[in-house]
């Protein structure tokens, strides 16, 4: 009879790579979301006549947030 309670295949290690492969396609597209993220914000600054709340990169960075796990739960 084995014992299947020291390898239990609940228990079985992760490697760091999904983080690593997460960051790295963070940065892709973080990267790409920037330039129209630029853009919709010089538009909304000049529509409203003021500057918006949240600036480009914090546009940008809210889009990677959003579309990157997108990616993994595909």
């Amino acid at each position: 009879m084995a014992d299947y309670t020291v390898d239990a295949p609940s228990q079985a290690r992760r490697s760091g790579a999904p983080k690593t492969e997460f960051a790295v396609y963070f940065g892709i597209i973080f990267l790409a979301t920037l330039p129209l993220a630029t853009l919709t914000w010089a538009l909304s600054a000049l529509k409203q006549g003021g500057l918006p709340d949240k600036g480009p990169m914090a546009r940008a960075w809210t889009q990677a947030r959003i579309i990157t796990p997108m990616i993994f739960s595909a």
